[in-house]
């Protein structure tokens, strides 16, 4: 092109159409075009829990089928500290674009906000994106206790009024809220006693130490399978795959008594509803995955999703139930 004059008319014409693009794209939603290209480079999903957990151990199995789904590294980062709150409060501040979740646990989100401060809102600060897992816990006693069903241990905790202790992992913890929602329920008294950590609980329990525990599907069974642990029932709504032997407290007449041990994913509040989505839909898909739900029985899980409005309205029924069991228990922070 050696004329100059065309040359500066082409130019011309080339700026005002990559102006006449830019106008465009900057015209559109900024959540729109957002949407269509997250991600577009990693995403960090902090776990607020030590490694090493079971909170962790989901985390890292969630993080790397996410990857695959969505086509970008998913990180995971863990933020321990204040029992799970200090990483829930910072993802609460974090920028909401989709490049910072939460993978978040009932004890966060629906029991410890109940106890006092804990530098968020649960139901404000977050954007809830879905489900992801769930777990239930089974009623054990130590052998030495005189009951093998769960209507002779109500009875017996009537009979004798603080003659059993029950263990759990500490103040507060899912653990303890299941003993003290059962207590509720059955109008029974039971003597709580916190140890340091589900392990040291059942051990007390296995010990003596202590009488009964609800426990971990995965920490538990291999005590009850060895004789050194009772089974007496389970908090799921169905009979569990691993144990289906074993009852649910359900359908033998103690209604109410759901303990379920739930994850979901969030984001902070303000994250782009068309992000949201992409990310509910990555987690419909890796949940449905077969491998996906092997590997959560493998660490006593089952699979669990949600629309984000199921999330929010289940996250909301879930405070308000184990609100009640706090204040009637009179439960605060350590």
């Amino acid at each position: 092109m050696n004329n100059p004059s065309l040359r500066r008319r082409c130019l011309a014409g080339s700026g005002a159409l990559a102006l006449s693009a830019l106008l465009s794209m900057a015209a559109l939603p900024v959540a729109s075009w957002a949407a269509d290209v997250y991600p577009s480079h990693s995403i960090r999903m902090v776990v607020p829990y030590p490694p090493g957990g079971g909170n962790d151990a989901l985390g890292r199995l969630v993080a790397q089928r996410l990857s695959t789904v969505l086509g970008q590294p998913v990180v995971v980062e863990n933020k321990p500290g204040a029992d799970g709150n200090l990483g829930t409060a910072q993802v609460a501040r974090a920028k909401p674009d989709g490049y910072t979740l939460i993978l978040a646990f009932v004890a966060n989100m629906a029991m410890t906000p109940n106890m006092g401060a804990v530098g968020f809102d649960p139901l404000k600060d977050f954007a809830p994106i879905g489900l992801v897992a769930q777990a239930y816990q089974v009623l054990v006693v130590n052998p030495e206790v005189p009951v093998r069903t769960v209507g002779e241990l109500v009875a017996l905790a009537k009979a004798e009024p603080n003659r059993l202790n029950y263990a759990s992992g500490g103040n507060g913890s899912p653990l303890h809220l299941a003993g003290e929602l059962f207590k509720m329920t059955t109008k029974t008294s039971m003597q709580h006693i916190p140890y340091k950590g589900s392990s040291p609980a059942a051990t007390a329990v296995i010990g003596g130490d202590a009488q009964v525990i609800f426990g971990g599907v995965v920490s538990t069974l291999p005590f009850v399978r060895a004789g050194r642990l009772r089974a007496l029932a389970v908090t799921s709504p169905k009979r569990l795959e691993a144990a289906p032997e074993i009852p649910t407290l359900d359908e033998l007449g103690y209604k109410g008594v759901d303990t379920a041990a739930w994850y979901g994913l969030f984001a902070p509040a303000g994250t782009p509803k068309p992000i949201v989505q992409r990310l509910n839909d990555a987690i419909v898909q890796l949940t449905a995955d077969p491998d996906y739900q092997a590997q959560l029985a493998k660490q006593g899980q089952e699979p669990a999703s949600s629309t984000p409005e199921e999330l929010v309205n289940y996250n909301r029924v879930e405070l308000e139930k184990w609100g009640k069991v706090i204040k009637a228990a009179n439960i605060r922070a350590d």
